[in-house]
């Protein structure tokens, strides 16, 4: 039997795992109130009425995939914890998984896992989905509950969030494709939640716009009013009152649909180059209300820069407007007279003087090079040592690792620095070591937000939150939004655990029955589309391998290269096409191109239809390649199903592949053959049978003379003994 150690559940965690043993359920709590460890007493329960079986722990990061399966060993006696990570080869996880009691992973990682058929779901007594928030439209959650579900004799599904959602559309997306049965909700006031939960004091410091910034926001301000005129009058908008980002995404979406639908009017044309325009001058001016002058100062200077090189007419419009060009002159003034905005100066000051009583200090900024400036001015202060904790990906410089987080965040705990600096990757679920203040350089307008960085304090003891608030700006705006968003949210949450009566999506008749004994093979570079998704949901044996030539291959005779429209005018720019076209055509007898989406193929980019038309003839007739269009993944997919059905129904679905140029001649034939040993290929095929003369001498040499020829190595050699000499098995 397992069991917790080091810790006491609490009476809510009690009352939830009451309700989370007998129906997949959604946990709501708030930051730091121990969802991980009611989730570990499900883990338990599960282990130990279903013995042999395991858990697996899904959740959206690696620093917090390695922090999670650290707190399962550290407050329970589960012997064999696991964090499935990229690094680690696909071997290597499935050994892993059969070893152990509960697995950590991404669901990227355990998606690919689940469809190379490395982990069996059957095995699984309960999956648990971190930051469930996620688990809506194409992420990977939505597709590993559905194959789950699908399978496993016992299921059982836990989803855990701070805040799932603002609204109940969202919410109940979230309940739907995670097969939740019943919502356990709680916020710090209620009774049982109340006991254990310290004070967290909100203060919202407001401060005055200076005049000179006024000045230059007003004229920023102008510019994009003006924008909306003109997009007014063209139809595309019906109001010139400020318009949001998602609006103006909206009105873009909107316009390129009209494109893809084949409308040609020059005015779709310009309302699309107006609203590129009226979101660059919104982020402009986004960056000097809340961020500062040297944020604004850089991005309008790029957009000058970019503006004597580019072809874009939105940027080079735009650099000429008057009102743009006053407020870049007015902020260039600020820039060279090394005027700082109001919240800078207050941020350096509350630090120094918050830093003489607080041990840890946690400051939340948007954007990575205002939160770089804030490091190095806040590290001049006597008795501050200020670091920056930012995402893996690489802007600027600015990056960190998996391991460099994690250090990070120890170095933090362990106090050798006192003030750390977060964008948003230190928002969402990532274990930051309780606070004793944290600082929002600027409000969010999201809820969800607002709920993952203010639960980063007031766990253990009283804790505070400083929220910057710049009075007249979106600073402002956001605060209040982000406030009704999140009432709304527990309002929509008690009211759906009050009467849970969603109903479930109704199931697309699917191909399952058509596609029984159905074997793909698919390139390797296809897991991320929804193709293959697709195709194991209908029950199609996917083999996954690094094809040479194709994206699927459904028979020795046939292969087909897939393209999204994108892409395919992409591939003609850069000449792919050419070769990838000529390599399906030598190797398969039955070479098909499938173009995908149901975007313009003519305004995707800016390419002169005849181009592309040149190309699609080039294929169709001298190369005698069939092109067939599909309107998404779900129409390719059973596209595949029916290509497949075709060429496999008299053979039961077996055939093998080489993917690989067919051979014509003896010579190409003897290398088509070595070729096929592990870890050979054409190349190291062509070095074998020079050194050995013929196929016989090479599958008759001893490992040691096989290691000796060039590029073979003792690795290499072993594999091929290995297979040459294993007695083959029916039955793999």
């Amino acid at each position: 039997m397992y069991t917790i150690k080091d810790f006491s559940p609490r009476l809510y965690q009690q009352t939830i795992l009451n309700t989370a043993v007998r129906a997949n359920t959604l946990i709501c709590l708030p930051t730091g109130r121990g969802k991980t460890k009611t989730a570990l007493l499900v883990a338990i329960h599960r282990l130990n009425n279903f013995p042999n079986s395991k858990i697996i722990f899904l959740t959206p990061t690696k620093p917090l995939a390695a922090q999670i399966a650290q707190e399962f060993r550290d407050c329970s006696t589960i012997p064999v914890i696991h964090t499935f990570t990229g690094e680690m080869k696909p071997e290597e996880r499935e050994r892993l998984f059969k070893e152990a009691q509960v697995v950590v992973s991404t669901p990227q990682g355990m998606s690919n896992d689940i469809i190379n058929r490395k982990i069996d779901l059957k095995l699984v007594s309960a999956i648990i989905f971190d930051e469930c928030q996620h688990a809506v439209q194409n992420y990977d959650y939505v597709w590993i509950a559905k194959q789950y579900h699908k399978v496993s004799p016992y299921p059982r599904i836990l989803a855990l969030s701070a805040s799932p959602g603002s609204d109940l559309e969202k919410i109940t997306e979230v309940c739907q494709n995670l097969f939740i049965e019943d919502i356990e909700v709680r916020s710090d006031d209620d009774p049982d939640l109340k006991p254990y939960v310290q004070e967290t004091v909100v203060d919202y410091v407001l401060l005055e716009l200076p005049k000179e910034f006024k000045e230059a926001r007003d004229c920023l301000q102008i510019c994009y009013k003006k924008k909306l005129k003109l997009l007014k009058e063209l139809g595309a908008t019906d109001s010139v009152m400020q318009a949001s980002k998602t609006q103006l995404l909206g009105m873009q979406k909107d316009m390129q649909k009209r494109l893809a639908q084949g409308e040609r009017d020059s005015e779709v044309w310009q309302s699309l180059s107006l609203i590129a325009e009226a979101m660059k001058v919104q982020f402009a001016q986004e960056l000097f209300e809340t961020q500062g002058v040297s944020a604004a100062y850089e991005y309008i200077q790029r957009l000058y820069q970019e503006a004597e090189v580019t072809k874009v007419k939105a940027t080079k419009n735009l650099v000429i407007d008057q009102d743009f060009k006053t407020a870049y002159y007015k902020i260039t003034q600020l820039f060279e007279k090394k005027v700082e905005h109001p919240k800078f100066t207050k941020l350096l000051s509350l630090v120094e003087e918050e830093s003489k009583k607080c041990k840890k200090i946690l400051i939340f900024n948007n954007f990575r090079d205002s939160a770089l400036k804030l490091k190095n001015n806040l590290n001049l202060i006597s008795g501050v040592t200020c670091e920056l904790f930012v995402g893996q990906a690489k802007k600027k410089g600015l990056g960190m690792s998996q391991k460099m987080q994690i250090q990070m965040l120890e170095d933090f705990k362990a106090e050798k620095f006192n003030v750390i600096i977060g964008t948003s990757v230190g928002e969402e679920g990532i274990d930051i070591p309780s606070v004793d203040l944290i600082i929002f350089y600027e409000p969010v307008p999201s809820a969800i937000r607002t709920v993952q960085r203010r639960g980063r304090t007031g766990r253990m003891e009283k804790g505070r939150v400083i929220v910057l608030v710049t009075k007249g700006t979106r600073d402002e705006a956001y605060r209040w939004t982000a406030h009704h968003k999140e009432n709304r949210m527990h309002r929509v949450l008690k009211e759906l655990k009050n009467k849970f009566t969603l109903q479930k999506k109704p199931e697309q008749q699917s191909l399952q029955e058509f596609s029984k004994s159905l074997k793909i093979y698919a390139d390797a570079r296809e897991k991320g589309s929804g193709v293959i998704k697709y195709l194991v949901d209908q029950g199609v044996d996917i083999r996954m391998q690094n094809l040479d030539v194709g994206d699927f291959i459904v028979s020795e005779k046939v292969g087909v290269e897939r393209k999204e429209i994108k892409d395919f005018v992409d591939s003609i720019l850069d000449k792919r096409l050419l070769h990838q076209v000529k390599a399906l055509k030598e190797t398969f007898e039955k070479p098909l191109l499938i173009i995908e989406g149901t975007d313009d193929l003519y305004s995707v980019r800016k390419v002169h239809p005849n181009a592309i038309r040149g190309m699609l003839a080039w294929i169709a007739i001298d190369m005698k390649v069939p092109i067939i269009y599909t309107k998404d993944f779900r129409d390719t997919a059973e596209l595949l199903i029916i290509l497949a059905r075709r060429e496999q129904e008299e053979r039961d679905g077996d055939f093998s592949i080489r993917g690989e140029k067919k051979p014509l001649s003896t010579k190409e034939l003897q290398e088509f053959i070595i070729a096929g040993l592990p870890g050979v290929g054409t190349h190291l095929a062509q070095n074998l049978l020079k050194e050995f003369g013929s196929v016989h001498n090479i599958i008759n040499a001893s490992e040691e003379e096989l290691k000796d020829v060039e590029n073979i190595g003792k690795k290499k050699a072993t594999e091929i003994r290995r297979i040459i000499d294993e007695e083959y098995k029916e039955k793999d």
